[in-house]
């Protein structure tokens, strides 16, 4: 029987929308996963070239571009390689297929006498060759667009080339020289753009001085319309002048915020919508039980690069006045079409071509500077570049929302748990624009105040958003999950790396810490026990033989190791790590082992980056960041008040892959996140003898702790 198509499949059908040959010999690769900082192009190329039987600089990559590559939605959820990767092997191995039988036609030779290599078919027994330009030329295969509905037959089958892990990424060398990023793009007579904002994304500016603006040096160009006003000029940095001058002169309107508190306090007390979403299983009798909370704050994108992209007038194929917008966002067709109603034009008027940006890790500003750009070019009919400034990062772009999880369970006289109940309180985690009813762009909220919000919802499990990964990845008699969905609260929110999995799989992973303690057993032994099946068990093992966990003793005196595992989604990538911390002054990470199961590996130094970064990414969360906010906005609008953590505080990483070519390839890119929060507070349990239940772990919030916990 054949596997079902992949997804991407089908809803971009034909071979031609994923593999293209041009007139110089070449091959356009396309796909419409996007190259984020991930690595995702030097994976699909390399499928490509190794499906195909040609070397990566016969090749090019096509991503992200509305009116030329296939539209796999968002490129987020850890699912390009397990999603997009499989799709284009899928669309390669059936091309080779079909051009195999044409080359044995032409050849005259059986299919089983043809080698392939560099885009060739030759005869094994003859000097006889043919390409794959040549094929389709020659027999008029539908020219080069490859009209060709793809089938279910195309199983992956055995590769032409061997798996070479030093394939270089082919986005690095503009990046390392200059023109590789959307900042980088200029267009003839392009005017440079600041927004005015303030402090909040609902914040609302207050009878501007729109004569006192255009009056400043550097401001050719004032457009305001409704609550959006935007300075423009040909010198960006008489422009910054201008922008600094302009943000003295405009008073804004805020909403009335809730007070700053603790997220336990704040998220209980705002309305909620409460459901049981998980009740399964019987419960056996306990002879101990255990309760706790864990906490998150709101979290910010924090790009050291700040949101931009460039918009310029164009003709559409039919002549019609259209717009090329270059962004940097994870979805370019959904934001196209969010565009095109807030501009109130036709859709197929605009072209969303994505160029890469900052590191990108969920919905952050760019698909908010995105319909800037495409406004004021829309309406002055030149090109405009925008860029935010780092309080609009910081301010009024989606942030990762605040989670509160309390967990509890019983333990049966052996150490085994009885049952296990989880309750979450969180607002909506996937916010993008598109994904729900409603425009959810800043700039059509100030174009049309009353334009339509997107509804605030969640997304339901296995997949879930704040929901996600509140499963825990064990054996469990019985299991209940209760959700309190916070449907508003002081901040904008939206996609972060992981949603909800962070705060689940820290509670979850500190929570089992805890019962092995009340257990009276390691916890390394105390999670094989439980464990769900053997690939957990063998990373758990792994990492734990990797970091020397038998030897660690018994701790104190500041040093300690932190144990913990995920399984992404419960579906995707195995994640076990070790941490060692060091705790005087503040909480510093020294080392790191992981362990990652992603099955069969594609790209190897890839994944090694994903895991890397999220290792990372996740200490700086842990220990550093939080949103702030008071009755002016947003608190933490700058660096000093939002730290991200340095270069000097990175810990020596130790990753270990699994790499099983007999299992499909799993999502591996946030598989890092929760794992790491809750190893550190594991770490300093065994380091201080207190723990921390609430993030982030800061020196002041770790004081306290200690205090309370004396």
């Amino acid at each position: 029987m054949s596997a079902p198509l992949p997804s991407s499949i089908q809803t971009a059908p034909l071979l031609g929308q994923w593999v293209h040959l041009l007139d110089d010999g070449h091959f356009q690769i396309r796909s419409g996963k996007v190259e984020l900082g991930q690595g995702i192009s030097a994976a699909l190329l390399k499928v490509a070239c190794q499906e195909l039987g040609l070397r990566p600089d016969q090749t090019s990559l096509l991503a992200g571009h509305t009116a030329q590559s296939p539209d796999e939605g968002y490129t987020a959820g850890s699912f390009s390689v397990e999603v997009g990767v499989s799709a284009l092997r899928h669309a390669c191995v059936q091309m080779r297929r079909v051009f195999a039988q044409q080359a044995s036609a032409h050849l005259s030779v059986l299919p089983s006498a043809l080698s392939l290599k560099d885009g060739v078919f030759s005869a094994d027994a003859t000097a006889q060759r043919v390409s794959y330009h040549d094929l389709a030329h020659s027999f008029d295969y539908a020219a080069t667009r490859l009209d060709l509905p793809l089938t279910d037959e195309a199983d992956p089958g055995q590769l032409l080339s061997p798996a070479d892990d030093a394939f270089v990424r082919v986005d690095l060398w503009d990046k390392f020289t200059g023109p590789g990023f959307v900042h980088d793009i200029v267009r003839p007579h392009m005017l440079h753009a600041r927004v005015l904002r303030g402090l909040h994304a609902e914040a609302r500016v207050h009878q501007p001085d729109l004569a006192a603006l255009r009056a400043l040096d550097g401001v050719t160009h004032l457009v305001c319309q409704g609550e959006f006003i935007a300075l423009l000029g040909p010198d960006e940095a008489a422009l910054l002048r201008a922008h600094e001058k302009a943000c003295a002169l405009v008073k804004w309107v805020l909403p009335e915020l809730p007070a700053f508190q603790e997220i336990e306090p704040l998220l209980t007390s705002l309305p909620a919508v409460t459901q049981e979403v998980v009740n399964e299983g019987q419960a056996m009798a306990c002879a101990q039980r255990l309760t706790q909370r864990y906490s998150k704050p709101y979290i910010a994108h924090a790009s050291i690069g700040l949101a931009c992209a460039v918009a310029e007038p164009s003709l559409t194929g039919s002549g019609q006045a259209g717009l090329t917008v270059w962004t940097h966002s994870q979805g370019v067709f959904k934001l196209r079409e969010q565009m095109a109603a807030a501009l109130g034009v036709a859709v197929d008027t605009l072209d969303v071509v994505h160029s890469p940006g900052a590191g990108c890790y969920g919905h952050n500003g760019a698909d908010d500077v995105a319909l800037d750009a495409a406004f004021l070019a829309h309406q002055l009919q030149v090109p405009v570049r925008v860029q935010w400034t780092r309080q609009d990062e910081l301010c009024v772009s989606p942030m990762g929302s605040a989670s509160l999880v309390e967990l509890s369970a019983g333990l049966d006289p052996q150490g085994r748990i009885t049952d296990w109940q989880a309750q979450t309180w969180s607002h909506s985690h996937l916010n993008r624009p598109g994904w729900s009813s409603g425009i959810n762009l800043l700039g059509a909220w100030a174009l049309h105040p009353d334009v339509p919000r997107p509804e605030e919802k969640d997304v339901t499990l296995p997949t879930g958003g704040g929901l996600r990964n509140i499963i825990p990845y064990y054996d469990l008699p019985a299991l209940q999950v209760t959700q309190h969905f916070v449907p508003h609260g002081p901040v904008r929110v939206s996609a972060l790396r992981s949603l909800g999995a962070y705060a689940n799989t820290f509670a979850i992973e500190s929570f089992m810490d805890e019962l092995a303690v009340m257990a009276q057993v390691d916890p390394l032994e105390f999670r094989l026990r439980h464990a769900k099946d053997d690939r957990a068990s063998h990373v758990l093992r792994t990492t734990a033989a990797a970091a020397r966990w038998a030897q660690r003793g018994e701790g104190g005196e500041g040093q300690g190791l932190g144990l913990a595992f995920g399984r992404y989604k419960n579906r995707a990538g195995y994640c076990a790590v070790v941490v060692e911390v060091e705790v005087d002054e503040s909480i510093r990470v020294k080392q790191v082992w992981c362990t990652v199961d992603a099955g069969r590996v594609v790209h190897r130094d890839g994944l090694l980056n994903q895991v890397e970064g999220g290792v990372m990414q996740a200490i700086s969360w842990t220990l550093q960041e939080a949103v702030t906010w008071g009755p002016e906005g947003i608190t933490s609008s700058h660096w000093d008040a939002y730290p991200i953590l340095n270069f000097d505080a990175v810990p020596d990483i130790h990753i270990t892959l699994v790499d099983d070519l007999a299992q499909p390839s799993l999502g591996a890119g946030e598989v890092a996140a929760g794992p790491v929060g809750a190893a550190i507070a594991n770490a300093v349990v065994h380091a201080l003898g207190v723990r921390p239940r609430h993030l982030p772990m800061t020196p002041d919030r770790l004081l306290r702790v200690i205090h309370a916990q004396a």
